[in-house]
């Protein structure tokens, strides 16, 4: 959604006709809605579309209208946040990181008013705002196995897309992994950063050239909508790359080993229908042991996933082995948010 600048009253009536209305799902309840906001346009960013499709299917099975307002930057955000709590919809979603600060404050001012938060927890939560976050560095440390295991060079890069403590939970654990079964090898991450550090394709393979060129023949590309920069140069210097959030196996054919998997539609939608039967507030956090995160190797479907870990049966035997270890709390994986 494009924002533009406009008194509040004229900025709320523009956001709740324009806020991508088309989307509304027609056989509505009365009463019932659904505005999902997103730090970012949705695109080709893959991990967005996870969180559409979640709260697309969830308002259709509560029988509640669906608006999606997407944001372009902080400004944006907080406007599409005022226009969203205006319109006093069933549930109020906010995804990522980017609103921490807005649902510190907002929720508390709007006690009425149900928030969920996707991927992250504002501080001093307040009671009508549920969160759903993810432990994205228990799947990162298997797809680090995998890393350790299959590279040639022991040389090992990470294209992420901002240097963060959230986004190191893509990165230190792939790296810790790879040590696991590879002592000796070396990992170097390097950042998207920029105007758009999350849907910048050229600034992401610029960056994954840059490891390549330096010795690195298995680069992970952390960096969203600019995912596809980092396959293409991989394939072109002959090296593999990891996905994240879904399957993109198919999207450099040949190139991706595996990806680091986050079923953020999944459960997004458990906690949209939980707050509209009443059971607000919380945090849930899934991780491998509640299905939540996982890698491909892992799946019933890896032969014909398209990933090129699937030619290589020692790896994924070890990859569930490691992951029954975690499951099982023989190995703790270190998540670099917590300090």
């Amino acid at each position: 959604m494009r924002t533009i600048s406009l008194p509040a009253a004229a900025l709320v009536t523009a956001l709740a006709l324009t806020a991508c209305g088309a989307n509304a799902q027609p056989a509505a309840s009365p009463g019932k809605s659904v505005i999902l906001i997103t730090p970012n346009p949705v695109g080709t960013n893959s991990f967005l579309q996870l969180s559409v499709k979640g709260a697309e299917a969830a308002a259709k099975e509560i029988g509640a209208s669906f608006k999606l307002y997407e944001s372009k930057d902080p400004t944006s955000i907080a406007q599409n946040l005022d226009a969203a709590v205006r319109a006093k919809p069933t549930v109020i979603v906010g995804v990522s990181f980017s609103f921490d600060d807005l649902f510190a404050t907002v929720p508390k001012q709007q006690p009425q008013q149900q928030f969920l938060q996707v991927d992250s927890c504002a501080k001093d939560q307040a009671a009508n705002l549920t969160c759903v976050s993810f432990k994205e560095h228990e799947a990162a440390y298997l797809a680090g196995v995998e890393a350790g295991l299959l590279s040639k060079s022991g040389k090992l890069g990470v294209v992420a897309a901002i240097d963060s403590p959230f986004v190191h939970r893509w990165i230190d654990p792939f790296f810790a992994g790879a040590k696991s079964v590879n002592p000796e090898a070396i990992g170097t991450p390097l950042y998207v950063g920029g105007n758009n550090p999350f849907s910048d394709p050229a600034r992401a393979k610029s960056q994954a050239q840059t490891l390549t060129g330096q010795g690195a023949d298995i680069v992970a590309a952390a960096a969203s909508g600019g995912n596809q920069g980092v396959f293409e140069a991989a394939a072109a210097a002959g090296a593999k790359a990891f996905g994240v959030d879904v399957n993109q196996c198919a999207q450099s054919a040949g190139t991706v080993i595996d990806n680091v998997l986050k079923h953020v539609d999944v459960a997004e939608s458990a906690a949209l229908k939980d707050i509209a039967a009443g059971k607000a507030g919380g945090v849930k956090v899934y991780g491998l042991k509640e299905g939540g995160v996982g890698v491909n190797a892992l799946a019933d479907d890896l032969a014909s996933s398209g990933c090129t870990v699937a030619a290589s049966p020692e790896v994924v035997a070890k990859v569930k082995q490691v992951r029954d270890d975690i499951v099982a709390g023989r190995v703790t994986v270190a998540d670099p948010l917590a300090g």
